[in-house]
């Protein structure tokens, strides 16, 4: 039996910044538990890349989950009304319209409730605050506020050993992210990232994810995978 220490919930977008995260947590020697959500998003195709690159990166087990917090609205992510920007200016200081409203708060929180319950330690999310687009919630702030609240309101951190929130990436640039996970065998083909991909899945390229995305492969000097829709 695996000692709960050497088990770790990943949350799994099916992007390749959360690909490279359960390759991390893998390597060092965790029994990952991978966890996904429906949650309305535009780009659900995320889901079918998350059971890839679960497979493929080892997980012990994959859960998506519905989470209705789409519903609410209030990003282009989640309601039609709202378009995804087309090659925007990269503001770090405005947060963009791709924003869920506390979309990785609840995200860990759903991951929290998980690691407490499978006896994990340690939750891995991709978050970054070098090359992302503005999310307040990728912030090494909030992850480290975060960690104070998992160890505050569960049983698991006023009882046990605590809990972890681990953002390996936060620190990192798209390019050092894609090289990590280069050495570490991950099949980025496996990846989406686009947030208007379209019905079969290619990506747009003009959206600040695939922009991000396709700057990053350039800069680490690596053969970007992304197959892109044919431009009108």
């Amino acid at each position: 039996m695996v000692d709960k220490v050497d088990k770790a919930v990943v949350l799994l977008s099916g992007g390749l910044d959360s690909a490279t995260v359960l390759a991390i947590a893998r390597n060092e020697g965790y029994w990952t538990y991978a966890l996904s959500f429906d949650y309305g998003q535009r780009h659900r195709i995320e889901l079918e890349a998350a059971r890839r690159v679960a497979h493929a990166g080892g997980a012990a087990e994959h859960r998506i989950l519905d989470l209705p917090i789409g519903k609410l609205g209030g990003s282009a992510l989640t309601d039609d009304a709202i378009d995804v920007p087309k090659n925007s200016e990269f503001e770090h200081a405005v947060i963009p319209v791709t924003y869920v409203p506390a979309r990785n708060t609840v995200f860990l929180s759903m991951a929290l409730a998980m690691a407490e319950t499978y006896g994990a330690r340690d939750i891995f999310i991709g978050a970054n605050a070098v090359d992302y687009s503005g999310y307040p919630d990728c912030r090494p702030e909030f992850i480290s506020a975060f960690e104070n609240l998992a160890n505050l309101a569960t049983r698991e951190g006023v009882e046990g050993e605590g809990f972890r929130i681990r953002a390996p990436l936060i620190d990192m640039s798209k390019a050092d992210i894609i090289n990590t996970g280069v050495k570490l065998g991950v099949d980025y083909s496996l990846t989406v990232s686009c947030y208007n991909p379209s019905t079969d899945g290619l990506a747009c390229g003009e959206c600040d994810s695939c922009r991000l995305r396709a700057d990053g492969f350039n800069r680490a000097d690596v053969a970007d995978p992304t197959v892109y829709r044919p431009v009108r």
